[in-house]
């Protein structure tokens, strides 16, 4: 693809990004070299995020805001430069997301995103059909292991997951990706802020039979869930609908394993293996 098909069809948000940059660059007197040079980058680097055949990362961004004296106007471009590695469908959600005061999930095929380990969610974006190109992958990788800094943030987020033992078993990625996910469960389980809780395969019938869901709620205590399947979503936000789905999750809760007897069962599977 020529570079002006590349910046024509890049988001508009990368496309403001590299005009501010150039602008920038050339108001400094400085060429692409010369910045790259700066920013401890290479020429190439810095023309591939001008002409929009890649967009920049957050490493890029900071290094450039401090090569140019940018007084905050590159960096604050970040937050929204994130979203754009999200599906389109999915943008929104990240945003209630990153700033929710609780996420509740029920996952049933795969592991949530926020406690996927790069490794695991590299061979599941691989496995997308139809296929992405290869820097799709990486562009969509980057975004989910973006959306872990809600796990680390400050005021804490609170996280609670129920995944179906299917979800734990499914060896995606093989034998090894699948232990090291399993540790990482396991690490996370650790935390003050993440609950963890399996649902068992045994448990024939429960409230979650109707499929995968998201709870989240915000800082003015509103509750919305959410939904996805097969590239679609929906966003609930009516309190009936929503306070339907909230019950269903605690009663989802009550029918799963405990934490503590989750962990057991995740100990128990990395034995199996």
């Amino acid at each position: 693809m020529s570079q002006s098909k590349k910046k024509d069809s890049a988001p508009p948000t990368v496309q403001y990004f590299a005009a501010v940059l150039r602008l920038l660059r050339e108001r400094a007197c400085l060429t692409q070299d010369e910045l790259g040079a700066l920013m401890s980058y290479t020429g190439s680097a810095v023309s591939a995020v001008e002409t929009c055949a890649k967009p920049p990362t957050d490493e890029f961004i900071d290094a450039a805001e401090k090569a140019l004296d940018a007084g905050g106007l590159l960096r604050s471009a970040i937050k929204y430069l994130r979203l754009e590695r999200y599906p389109v469908y999915f943008q929104g959600f990240v945003q209630l997301e990153q700033e929710a005061v609780s996420v509740s999930s029920y996952c049933t095929q795969v592991i949530d995103g926020l406690l996927q380990t790069e490794q695991y969610a590299r061979a599941l974006l691989s496995s997308n059909y139809p296929p992405f190109e290869a820097e799709e992958v990486d562009q969509l990788l980057e975004g989910r292991m973006d959306r872990k800094l809600l796990l680390n943030r400050k005021p804490m987020a609170l996280v609670h997951v129920v995944l179906e033992e299917a979800a734990l078993r499914r060896k995606i990625g093989g034998a090894e990706v699948m232990r090291q996910q399993h540790e990482q469960l396991l690490r996370y389980a650790k935390g003050s802020n993440v609950t963890l809780q399996v649902m068992p395969a045994n448990r024939a019938e429960h409230a979650g039979l109707r499929g995968p869901m998201k709870l989240i709620e915000t800082a003015d205590d509103t509750i919305l869930a959410y939904m996805e399947s097969h590239g679609e979503s929906s966003l609930v936000s009516k309190p009936d609908k929503v306070g339907v789905l909230v019950r269903r999750y605690a009663m989802m809760r009550t029918q799963a394993l405990g934490p503590e007897e989750s962990e057991n069962f995740i100990k128990q599977l990395m034995g199996d293996t």
